[in-house]
């Protein structure tokens, strides 16, 4: 990863002024930085070192990769290098056009000396002579490496930059790398692996997801293992997938297992609902699994919502792999409030996408992008009760990103949501849990403005939390007095 010829362009004027004209890298357009603030999803530094006459900028990122953003909503990385990214450009770039108008005709012509001008460049930069095919196959290598590390985002909304080139491996081939290796461990018989992988929930989860897409007969002792631990998790997606995968053998020997399974408590007994009973015969139990797989789970990958793909990348780590479709997701319903509409209704919207997203990436630690998609799921909603709920939310995600002065707003909403509901929804809310919870937010919203040196909002928020404690029934407020006595020795403190 280097930058020598980089810092030869700034070094010398000459070379500086070739690279803007004719190949349109400019490091005189570096102090204009781009058309708007930007930043990399990853939280990644940029440094901006060069622009083009398009309104485009060129960036160099932590590691010393080139990207390269235009001025209409695209990014990608161009070069693993600043060297890379120049050698491919100066090699690469096509004859200026320069239009001209004869007899109703348009005419190109390249630009005199481009040819000496590259080869002037390329020698003292110290670059190799290239094919052009060598030169485009790298370009191509790097564009492919823009995701999910390189993802650029315009600051201010949070929507990502378009890609320059094409899309990488979908995101199932990473995240089920893992597994299928272990699935090619547990099919080689070893019993150590046997429980090492049994033992992981990661590694098990993944396994599982193996063994749907990559279906062998003699999977099924290693399919009941799996399905033996998987029991430790609960009702989870994989252990229905891994009771659908035993069941479709037809082996009523299997249906003892499987019930055992069903019973492991209140959750799988209703998630594994519909189950032939003991005593069943193989095609009763295999159309009950054949049912269930082609519902649920199906052979193909790429038929799996990405929701599948961003929980198991995000519980192996992969957190720039999970982001990245999330935001994309978020993306295209901000897009398109259509996306959201529920099947066979005209105008109706289901918006559980936009919770489950926020969700997802609060557990991401994106509370930028949480909020996001918090705030358009409180907008969206219509009865009283989920405005005053999401919006509790968002308050809460505000505080916690540090958007004091944006949290007070939205708690001032949801009080004004209380006083005049507009419908029948909120009417026992002082006797419920979503009492406590908007108590508990302001006191601790109220803390939050006292701890950063805003007396006169924490004391005015206090105030105003004190009127909701007041409302509160009695075992709605047992859990709050203890908080709001805390809040009120910290602002005593504050004076």
């Amino acid at each position: 990863m280097t930058d020598h010829a980089l810092r030869l362009l700034r070094q010398n004027p000459r070379l500086a002024e070739l690279a803007a004209f004719p190949f349109n890298f400019d490091l005189a357009r570096a102090a204009h930085g781009h058309v708007e603030e930007v930043r990399l999803a990853s939280g990644g530094p940029l440094e901006v070192v060069a622009g083009d006459d398009t309104g485009g900028t060129y960036f160099v990122c932590a590691d010393g990769s080139m990207l390269y953003a235009d001025s209409e909503g695209g990014a990608g990385i161009i070069g693993s290098s600043a060297d890379e990214a120049l050698e491919i450009m100066i090699g690469l770039a096509e004859a200026e056009e320069e239009e001209e108008s004869e007899d109703d005709e348009e005419e190109c012509h390249q630009h005199p000396g481009l040819d000496e001008a590259r080869a002037e460049l390329r020698a003292a930069l110290g670059f190799p002579e290239r094919s052009t095919a060598e030169l485009e196959a790298m370009r191509q290598a790097a564009l492919l490496r823009t995701e999910p590390d390189f993802v650029l985002l315009n600051a201010d909304e949070g929507c990502a930059y378009e890609l320059l080139g094409p899309p990488g491996p979908p995101l199932w081939e990473p995240v089920l790398a893992t597994g299928r290796a272990d699935l090619a461990l547990l099919r080689a018989g070893d019993r150590v692996a046997w429980d090492a992988v049994a033992d992981d929930p990661v590694r098990r989860r993944l396994a599982l997801r193996a063994a749907q897409f990559d279906r062998d007969e003699g999977d099924l002792e290693l399919l009941r293992h799996l399905l033996r631990h998987e029991t430790r998790s609960s009702m989870t997606d994989e252990l229905r997938l891994g009771a659908v995968l035993v069941g479709l053998r037809g082996d009523v020997g299997d249906l003892s297992l499987l019930h055992e399974v069903r019973e492991t408590d209140f959750d799988t007994a209703c998630g594994l609902g519909g189950m032939p009973e003991p005593g069943a015969d193989a095609d009763a139990l295999r159309e009950w699994a054949r049912e269930l797989d082609e519902l649920l789970f199906g052979a193909d990958p790429s038929d799996e919502p990405v929701s599948t793909w961003t929980d198991l990348a995000r519980d192996q780590g992969m957190t720039e792999l999970a982001r990245v479709p999330l935001i994309r997701e978020l993306d295209a319903i901000f897009m398109d409030q259509g996306r959201l509409r529920r099947p066979g209704a005209s105008r109706a919207l289901t918006t559980a996408p936009l919770s489950a997203l926020a969700r997802d990436f609060e557990e991401l630690g994106d509370l930028p992008q949480a909020l996001r998609a918090q705030r358009l799921y409180a907008a969206l909603q219509e009865s009283a009760w989920d405005r005053v709920s999401a919006r509790h939310t968002q308050a809460r995600l505000e505080r916690e990103a540090g958007q004091l002065p944006h949290a007070v707003r939205t708690l001032a909403a949801v009080r004004e949501a209380l006083a005049t509901p507009g419908d029948e929804s909120l009417r026992h809310w002082q006797q419920v849990n979503l009492g406590r919870f908007i108590a508990e937010e302001h006191y601790r919203l109220t803390r939050a403005l006292a701890d950063a040196n805003l007396p006169e909002e924490a004391r005015a928020l206090l105030a105003a939390a004190d009127a909701i404690l007041g409302e509160l029934w009695e075992n709605a407020s047992k859990g709050v007095r203890e908080l709001a006595e805390e809040t009120a020795a910290r602002m005593r403190e504050v004076g």
